[in-house]
């Protein structure tokens, strides 16, 4: 039985920062009707990451590593993949949620690197210690990072993708939730970035597009008011600055649709047709 929309809206104001835990409880107990109730549904709302792996982390046609990259900030650890075969290739970036890099994101790395590409994934909280096992923890941790400090381990991971041998010197980025945000900060701060997919991120100021220098391709969900309030602003913004973008919205779908490894929000058919859309646009754009 789907949830109500407004005990997903109280999630998604609990994850995002915007009531502390107690209070989502506590109106969760409300809208469940009890405790027990309540309870259960925590694990319904919460993440699975035994569902992460689509693409397992031993899958034989890829390789992955970690390793340390420089920024103006420090250096910060990612997960790279790539596959075993073929020649030089673009780079993507694949920027978490505001749960840090977790299973999740590192599938969805395997999968960019299954569609040509070198995939590498930040931990942008390596200098607070790295991405903690407990989301809570992790949310807090973004919560508190300085924006300008993300941004620039985050465009160190541009250079960084530029330098791998292998790499064709193409990079793009893909962003979802709190790393939606950053792909749309990436494309006005990082000279060297040439696409960007952002999923239901924040959307830069309008002072700020004439600073976008990648081509853009935005996905929102029709159920996202929190986000979906600052579309009109930003393609206003980007129309008048002459920017290439494509925006697609879908209809019906919840913020984090594309995160399978939630049951409450995932929708398996506009998750289906935005990452066809994004392959297609990197592939295009990269290379």
């Amino acid at each position: 039985m789907p949830l109500s929309q407004d005990i997903i809206n109280l999630y998604d104001a609990f994850t995002h920062g915007q009531i502390t835990r107690r209070a989502f409880l506590e109106r969760l107990t409300l809208l469940a009707g009890g405790a027990a109730a309540a309870s259960a549904l925590l694990g319904v709302l919460a993440n699975d990451y035994a569902r992460a792996a689509l693409v397992a982390e031993d899958d034989p046609r890829l390789a992955t590593a970690s390793q340390a990259y420089s920024s103006l900030d420090g250096d910060v650890r990612a997960y790279l993949v790539w596959s075993k075969e073929g020649a030089k290739r673009p780079a993507v970036i694949v920027i978490h949620e505001n749960r840090g890099l977790n299973p999740h994101i590192k599938d969805v790395a395997r999968r960019i690197a299954l569609e040509g590409f070198i995939a590498i994934a930040p931990d942008v909280l390596t200098k607070e210690g790295g991405t903690p096992e407990d989301e809570d923890k992790a949310r807090d941790l973004i919560g508190k990072l300085d924006a300008k400090a993300a941004i620039v381990r985050l465009v160190g991971a541009v250079d960084f993708a530029r330098s791998i041998p292998e790499s064709t010197g193409k990079t793009g980025a893909v962003g979802f939730c709190w790393g939606g945000g950053m792909v749309n900060q990436l494309a006005a701060h990082a000279e060297h970035l040439d696409a960007g997919v952002a999923y239901y991120g924040r959307q830069l100021s309008a002072d700020r597009v004439p600073d976008i220098k990648a081509k853009l391709m935005l996905h929102y969900a029709g159920k996202d008011e929190r986000i979906n309030a600052g579309i009109a602003d930003y393609e206003t913004a980007l129309k008048a600055a002459g920017k290439s973008y494509e925006l697609h919205m879908y209809e019906g779908a919840q913020h984090a649709f594309n995160n399978d490894t939630n049951a409450a929000r995932y929708d398996k058919a506009a998750a289906e047709l935005a990452w066809g859309r994004t392959v297609t646009f990197l592939k295009n754009n990269l290379g």
